[in-house]
């Protein structure tokens, strides 16, 4: 069979793939090519639990045979040929409801009649306690409610045996070692079956939760690439507005110049690709200087530094981070990096800060700094980190400004610029 062949001498094959070679096609054989996946595995565990229960079936009624007691042997007898039967059925017609009620409704009528006629139910080796493999063959087979009227069944049958045991003969012609082996046998196979199917429920239990786990875990990663970590947190616990005043944040905007005219020369494909790599590259930045992506917009992006945890070195921490993108872009290695050149604006002062939205809601910032720092960005000029004096306030000392002057800046007046060059 394929699951053996071209297999290396090396590796030996575990005793149920050995079994799979040897009983797969019959365990297969009702299955049709229109079946859905779950109507193939109902079918296939029918088929191999019959297959298990068909020789235990024939060689019980050949001892009861053996030591004289014809009517268990024709009782087990019967019930083995009526499940053959089904179970050809089931392979020629691809028909699965025969051979179920049969698995079913067997044997838990089965082990009562035995008890009867072997006694009670210490002669007939408590045979009565296979009748559980009815309910438990229902609940594998069909479904729990299926399975909750077997089990009650089973429950009625057990009262009803132990009512009528004292009235029943008290001996047979099975020896007493046969008697007990019969019962350590029924024990076994009973507990076995009720452990089993114990043991694929609670691996089926632990697929599912830690398939669970994945996925919360995808969740929770796709959440944070969304929002900063811990406003993530908060969200997942707590559904109340998040908003926040800090004091001192840096903001910066960075966008590329003449991206309107140069969108319409390149191909849609080629003008994301470089924007996702140029912005990829941002990202690391980012990440790498603690800050705070707020977004992308078209060719803009969008950073702040001491959101939402702040911090004394917000402006300084941007400032790096700007000359770091800036010398990336001087340097990148694309065709098309001559044609791309970015403005960016820095600018320091209080903000607010939360969430917004309940669908696609995103962490923003808002106030005066913030416009502040975009108004710096659109009158800056290609290639250049153009910031306001609160920053320049703050970093003078450490990195080197150039004075630009005073500019006019559109709905705010004059203000006086300087360009970020570099660090001292």
């Amino acid at each position: 069979m394929a699951i053996l062949s071209d297999t290396p001498k090396a590796w030996r094959p575990t005793w149920s793939a050995r079994l799979l070679n040897l009983f797969g096609p019959l365990v297969f054989s009702g299955s049709r090519p229109d079946d859905s996946e779950e109507e193939r595995l109902r079918k296939a565990q029918l088929m191999g639990g019959s297959l298990l229960l068909l020789p235990v079936a024939v060689t019980w009624a050949a001892l009861y045979a053996l030591y004289h007691e014809p009517l268990a042997a024709g009782i087990t007898l019967g019930y083995a040929a009526i499940m053959l039967g089904a179970m050809v059925y089931l392979a020629r017609a691809g028909r699965r409801a025969p051979l179920g009620f049969i698995q079913w409704f067997c044997p838990i009528l089965l082990p009562f009649l035995l008890t009867i006629v072997l006694g009670g139910i210490a002669q007939s080796s408590a045979l009565i306690l296979g009748a559980l493999m009815s309910p438990l063959g229902a609940m594998l087979y069909h479904n729990r409610d299926a399975a909750t009227r077997y089990f009650v069944a089973y429950v009625l049958l057990i009262v009803v045996t132990s009512a009528i045991n004292p009235y029943l003969r008290h001996d047979n012609n099975l020896p007493e070692w046969l008697i007990l082996t019969l019962f350590a046998l029924n024990v076994i196979i009973v507990s076995s079956l009720a452990f089993f199917q114990t043991r694929a429920f609670v691996h089926q239990r632990d697929n599912a939760l830690w398939m669970l786990r994945l996925e919360q875990e995808k969740s929770e990663a796709l959440l944070c690439n969304i929002l900063p970590e811990s406003i993530a947190g908060i969200l997942k616990n707590d559904q109340r507005t998040i908003a926040e005043r800090f004091d001192a944040v840096s903001i910066l905007f960075a966008d590329v110049v003449g991206f309107t005219p140069l969108s319409t020369t390149v191909e849609a494909a080629e003008m994301v690709n470089l924007l996702n790599e140029i912005y990829t590259h941002f990202d690391n930045v980012v990440d790498k200087y603690d800050l705070e992506k707020i977004r992308t917009m078209g060719d803009g992006y969008m950073v702040a530094s001491g959101v939402p945890t702040p911090r004394p070195d917000h402006a300084h921490a941007l400032a790096g981070a700007a000359l770091e993108m800036m010398d990336f872009l001087k340097s990148w290695a694309s065709p098309r990096a001559a044609e791309i050149q970015f403005r960016m604006g820095i600018n320091t002062g209080p903000v607010l800060a939360g969430v917004i939205g309940r669908k696609k809601f995103s962490y923003d910032v808002w106030g005066d700094p913030v416009n502040i720092a975009s108004r710096m960005e659109s009158h800056g000029q290609p290639g250049k980190i153009q910031v306001g004096r609160p920053t320049y306030e703050l970093i003078k000392d450490d990195f080197i400004l150039e004075p630009r002057g005073t500019i006019d800046v559109k709905g705010i007046g004059e203000m006086e610029t300087w360009f970020l060059l570099g660090r001292r």
